[in-house]
């Protein structure tokens, strides 16, 4: 079933999510649910993960797909490739193996790019503030 699901994904929704993915300045990282609430249109967070898992070897380079991770800030691939990326760009990982997301999360993209590709921007997060959050 995976994989048929993985097949499933449509060329033009993949395109779209690696457009997406793109975006992502080097030395910050966005969620696969922030990759699909970007990309809007019914994509999920498992769709993005599948698209990514597609992407051509052609492409590798150019779709800087290191830069997702999941929800709590985890790598979800096996392996230390997309740790070492993560880390050439200067990323950091707390003593648990994740990247603390208030420090390296992207805030998604300028309405402008958004909408001039048809994508939407991110709502702002309560650690985008500005204000410095309670410690406890």
């Amino acid at each position: 079933m995976h994989g048929q699901r993985e097949r499933d994904v449509p060329e033009v929704l993949r395109r779209r999510i690696y457009e997406a993915v793109t975006a992502v300045p080097a030395g910050r990282v966005a969620t696969y649910g922030d990759i699909a609430a970007i990309v809007g249109g019914g994509c999920d967070a498992r769709t993005v993960g599948y698209a990514l898992n597609l992407i051509p070897k052609a492409e590798q380079e150019t779709v800087p797909w290191q830069r997702i991770i999941n929800a709590q800030g985890s790598i979800s691939t096996a392996g230390l490739l997309q740790r070492k990326l993560l880390e050439d760009e200067g990323i950091h990982f707390d003593p648990d193996g994740r990247v603390p997301l208030p420090e390296y999360r992207w805030s998604g993209p300028t309405a402008v790019w958004a909408a001039e590709r048809g994508f939407s921007t991110l709502p702002r997060r309560q650690d985008e503030s500005g204000e410095q959050l309670p410690l406890f």
